[in-house]
C-alpha cells in the first residue's frame, strides 16, 4: 500500500511538472524537489526500523559496532549524494551533479579505509609466512 502512495505522489507531481514546466520552469523544479523531499521524509521511519534491526543483529553476532556504524554512514553518504545529484540534474546542471557524485565517492573511500585495512590484515594472517 505504501508503494502505491509513493507512486501516486510521483505521478501527480510528474503531471503537475509537465503542465507547469513550459510556463514556470522554476515552479516545476520546486515541485520536483519538494516531491523528492516528501518521499524521503516518508521513508525515514522505514530507514530507522532497518537500522534498529541491523543494530540488534550486530549486537547478537558480536560484531564490533564501529564497523556497523561505518557501513551505515557509507550507505547514508551514497543515498544523500545520489539524491543531491538527481536534484541538481533536474535543474539541468549535469556538471555539478557529477561533482556531487565524485565527492560522495571520495567520502565513502575515506570512511572505508579502516574496514579495508582490517580485511587486508585478516587476509595477511591467513596467508602462509
Amino acid at each position: 500500500m505504501e508503494m502505491i502512495q509513493v507512486v501516486g505522489l510521483g505521478l501527480i507531481a510528474t503531471i503537475l511538472i509537465l503542465i507547469i514546466k513550459e510556463q514556470k520552469p522554476m515552479f516545476a523544479f520546486l515541485i520536483a524537489t519538494c516531491t523528492g523531499i516528501i518521499i524521503f521524509l516518508f521513508l525515514i521511519g522505514k530507514i530507522g526500523a532497518i537500522v534498529n534491526v541491523l543494530d540488534k543483529l550486530a549486537e547478537s553476532s558480536g560484531i564490533n559496532m564501529i564497523y556497523l556504524k561505518t557501513i551505515l554512514k557509507i550507505i547514508g553518504i551514497a543515498y544523500i549524494a545520489e539524491f543531491g545529484a538527481q536534484v541538481v540534474r533536474d535543474a539541468g546542471q549535469e556538471s555539478i551533479a557529477s561533482k556531487i557524485e565524485l565527492a560522495g565517492k571520495v567520502l565513502i573511500m575515506a570512511l572505508a579505509i579502516p574496514i579495508i585495512s582490517i580485511i587486508i590484515e585478516t587476509v595477511m594472517k591467513l596467508l602462509p609466512a
